[in-house]
């Protein structure tokens, strides 16, 4: 195995077993779900609170340039958009070539299934991107982007990324699932099954 596929290979087993099958059965009530007042969400054009917006088509995404200390809550649509964006989006642009996913001009999406195509479609580009690059493209900047670390390096920041930010949406999903009381164990919250063993 090269490199690049034990780099992509840590976050493709985190992808297959653990994160994407959380994302299942994704309803539009808890992809929009504001635990707290003051969520940050994507929202219908117009209609947002937040100091500023962004997005091209007919919903937007909540944000504020400098960020706000502490940082608001947000939900479900926030953290997928941010992730299929920020976090994949641009550096897909960047590193590998395509399509203009600068938040401004992105079209947020406005249901859950929506979310989960354009998640989907975004880490596929993504984990084959990694998959092809070479050593010597691991031990060097990316020839574009503002990014000035070693590829290496940012695909290690991507994949702590989505990990993390993956746990979020998971810990939501359970909030969610348990506001009335009624959640069973974690069979019922849609717990993957344990990490291999590596020692």
């Amino acid at each position: 195995m090269t490199r690049s596929e034990r780099l992509a290979e840590q976050l493709d087993w985190h992808w297959h077993k653990s994160l994407r099958p959380r994302l299942d059965g994704l309803a539009d009530e808890e992809y929009f779900w504001e635990p707290v007042r003051g969520c940050w969400s994507i929202r219908p054009r117009g209609t947002s609170a937040a100091q500023m917006s962004e997005g091209s088509g007919e919903w937007t995404i909540d944000f504020a340039s400098p960020g706000p200390v502490p940082a608001p809550v947000t939900t479900i649509a926030w953290r997928l958009g941010h992730i299929i964006v920020s976090c994949l989006g641009h550096r897909v642009e960047w590193y590998f070539g395509g399509r203009d996913v600068a938040a401004g001009a992105f079209a947020y999406a406005g249901t859950a299934d929506e979310a989960l195509k354009q998640l989907d479609e975004m880490y596929g580009r993504w984990n084959a991107g990694v998959r092809a690059l070479s050593d010597a493209d691991l031990e060097n900047p990316p020839a574009t982007g503002p990014e000035r670390f070693p590829m290496e390096n940012r695909i290690l920041h991507v994949n702590r990324e989505l990990i993390h930010h993956g746990a979020e949406i998971s810990l939501l999903r359970d909030l969610y699932r348990g506001q009335d009381g009624a959640v069973g164990g974690p069979q019922d919250l849609g717990a993957g099954p344990p990490p291999p063993d590596l020692s």
